[in-house]
């Protein structure tokens, strides 16, 4: 398993998660890399769950793409023309499918990550809301690959149909969200949530309908969907917040996960070849600490990270893939010198 994390400070990290003894609750974050791959911060990164491929956003205006398993930078996509808002991964088992970037100018650029031997190609770059320019701040793709939702930064809620590459609904909110994820209540229901400040709506996907609305009490910086109806939520309360999407109560949280706001979390349902169900969430903060939870034990009253790392940097992003790595110890202190002024890369899946 592995996570990778942006910073302020333009480095992106990047951690193999480690079983030190035979019981899986000694774990460690091993060091993959770490080096200044943007030239100004880093705003949002997202890995493909099981493919080892992830991707980071930054003021740039270039999106990144990184080999977890090689600990190997692929260099740069140059189509965005503004600083890259969000960016995620649709995948297909553990075959990603394609990579969607939103930039701060108003458009949508959807490219195959399937492309073979011809790198990622790009199929199409639209404009998610009527307002021109209106960023998106949040994107997420339906588990079928044929929708995606984008939030706007002025507080536009917009569907794309990424089979016919179009927008196909647009609508204004009451208040901007700043995330937006697909989820499953306990039942299975079609779900998809969004953060605006301290509260966090969940809808039915069908008619968009609110079915909860969850009260945070302050900001809301992350949300993670979990197995068995299970939301994840992190911001600047410092904690992490696990709720029941089907009553939409708190079921458990980590008070004071972190000393300062919560920037993302990540949630491995499933080891490694997605046979056995996983039980551990992983949470990054702006103090530039990553740290891994036994989501089991979040009902205690101080529950104790099963691993830790400090970046000593102020953290925007996280995202995780559950690859299997090797067990080559080289991995463990690996640290990456590359050149950046590559513009052309071919990424073979």
């Amino acid at each position: 398993m592995a996570l990778v994390a942006g910073s302020y400070e333009r480095f992106i990290w990047g951690f193999s998660l480690k079983t030190l003894t035979t019981t899986s609750e000694t774990l460690s974050l091993a060091p993959l890399f770490s080096y200044p791959a943007h030239n100004g911060p880093i705003r949002c990164v997202a890995a493909s769950p099981r493919a080892g491929l992830a991707a980071s956003g930054g003021s740039d205006d270039t999106v990144r793409l990184y080999d977890l398993a090689a600990a190997a930078d692929l260099g740069p996509l140059l189509d965005p023309s503004a600083a890259v808002s969000a960016v995620a991964f649709h995948s297909l088992g553990p075959v990603p499918r394609n990579l969607l970037a939103a930039s701060d100018d108003g458009l949508l650029h959807l490219y195959d990550a399937d492309g073979g031997g011809g790198g990622f190609p790009l199929l199409a770059s639209l404009r998610v809301f009527p307002r021109h320019h209106e960023p998106a701040d949040g994107i997420a793709v339906h588990h079928s690959g044929r929708v995606a939702l984008a939030v706007g930064r002025a507080g536009g809620l917009a569907m794309v149909n990424l089979v016919r590459g179009r927008r196909s609904f647009s609508c204004r909110l009451e208040r901007p969200a700043t995330a937006v994820a697909y989820a499953e209540d306990g039942d299975g229901g079609d779900r998809f949530v969004m953060a605006s400040e301290g509260k966090v709506t969940v809808h039915d996907s069908e008619d968009a309908r609110i079915i909860h609305e969850l009260d945070c009490g302050k900001k809301v910086l992350a949300v993670a969907p979990a197995k068995k109806g299970i939301l994840y939520t992190g911001g600047e309360e410092r904690g992490i917040a696990a709720w029941d999407l089907s009553s939409g109560k708190v079921t458990s949280r980590i008070e004071g996960a972190h000393s300062t706001r919560v920037k993302g979390i990540v949630v491995f349902d499933n080891k490694n070849d997605g046979s056995e169900l996983c039980n551990l969430v992983a949470s990054a903060s702006s103090d530039g600490m990553i740290r891994v939870w036994d989501s089991r034990m979040i009902a205690k009253e101080k529950p104790t990270p099963l691993a830790e790392a400090n970046t000593k940097a102020r953290l925007t992003c996280l995202a995780g893939s559950s690859l299997k790595f090797s067990s080559d110890p080289s991995y463990d202190s690996l640290e990456l010198t590359v050149s950046r002024k590559r513009a052309d890369v071919e990424l073979k899946c």
